[in-house]
């Protein structure tokens, strides 16, 4: 269970962390620059099957709501954990103190549900990465991993400075300790 608390931890400061950026972040990773509207993603959804399509830096605008939905899938799985009691009630989350047992029960079912939700929607991530791989002969794999992608057009990308990273991780970090003490001290 030790292990289960503090892989929550770390997914908490990697949602946190991720929010931060997509606002303080690079070019490419800033909300505002990958997020479209529900036309300009039709209209990407329409254009998939085609072998050739234009290239965009970042995420594409299908992918772009993949990302808001895994961060909040993220973000309500490691809310609820943090007030979730098992059914003994002697592993809680650091804010089941705020609640009754029959909330921090439901908040475990929701913490579970929530997780079934997140392995269908990396399922349904992965099988898009396949199909770009396989079908567009795009490795958006090795961009994820290294931050790096080949364009034929240079993008003219502005990147953010690595003191932001820095403050964003620092941040988080602190964030994390706080919730992890249920903010008592």
């Amino acid at each position: 269970m030790s292990l289960h608390r503090w892989s929550g931890y770390f997914v908490l400061g990697l949602v946190v962390f991720r929010l931060y950026w997509g606002f303080a972040g690079s070019q490419s990773a800033r909300f505002a620059s990958f997020i479209k509207g529900p036309r300009t993603t039709l209209a990407y959804v329409r254009s998939i099957a085609g072998r050739t399509s234009s290239e965009v830096a970042g995420h594409n605008p299908l992918g772009a709501w993949s990302v808001l939905a895994l961060l909040a899938l993220l973000a309500a799985q490691v809310g609820f954990g943090l007030f979730a009691v098992d059914v003994d009630g002697l592993e809680s989350g650091p804010f089941s103190y705020l609640v009754e047992f029959d909330v921090g029960r439901t908040a475990a079912r929701l913490h579970h549900l929530t997780f079934v939700a997140l392995q269908m929607l990396v399922a349904l991530h992965l099988a898009a990465l396949a199909f770009y791989f396989i079908h567009k002969r795009q490795n958006l794999i090795g961009a994820m991993i290294t931050g790096r992608r080949h364009f034929e057009a240079d993008p003219q990308l502005t990147f953010a400075p690595a003191w932001r990273a820095v403050a964003g991780l620092v941040a988080a970090a602190m964030l994390v300790w706080l919730v992890s003490h249920g903010f008592r001290f």
